[in-house]
């Protein structure tokens, strides 16, 4: 079963079980993959490909984290928490993400086969990193930070 399906069941299940919560949020979803679908020119009866979004979920989350940051600087507590809300069930759709340890292995497995020895290095590896089947359960913005350590 495609991700998109998945989602709708998901929406329906909330509808009827009146989850408001949910329901509004997998609705921002079915929107943003709507509008994502018409600027690609997909046709109705077609589901967005599973990667395509994945990535659409990943930027939705990056989105509300940020929200996140600025409700905590203004103190709105109320509109925060229903941000992490919106987070958790986007979370719910997205691959488990690697735990550090398993991140640092894949970085340094990568490091030795393209023979990185520098920063300069660091395209080369992200891109490997990218390339490979764990792209989507890797958080890049840690493989950054890991690589900025390992390739001083």
């Amino acid at each position: 079963m495609s991700l998109q399906k998945r989602i709708e069941i998901k929406l329906n299940e909330a509808l009827k079980s009146k989850d408001k919560e949910t329901y509004s949020a997998l609705r921002l979803v079915i929107a943003a993959i709507k509008d994502t679908m018409i600027a690609k020119k997909i046709k109705d009866k077609e589901n967005l490909p599973d990667g395509e979004l994945i990535n659409l979920l990943k930027k939705m989350v990056k989105q509300r984290n940020d929200s996140c940051e600025a409700y905590k600087k203004a103190g709105r507590d109320e509109l925060l928490s229903k941000e992490i809300k919106e987070i958790e069930i986007i979370n719910e759709f997205l691959p488990q993400q690697l735990g550090e340890s398993e991140t640092k292995k894949i970085c340094e497995e990568v490091i030795k086969s393209v023979e990185a020895q520098s920063l300069k290095d660091m395209g080369k590896v992200i891109g490997e990193l990218k390339k490979g089947n764990n792209a989507n359960s890797l958080d890049f913005s840690k493989v950054s930070q890991f690589l900025k350590v390992m390739l001083k």
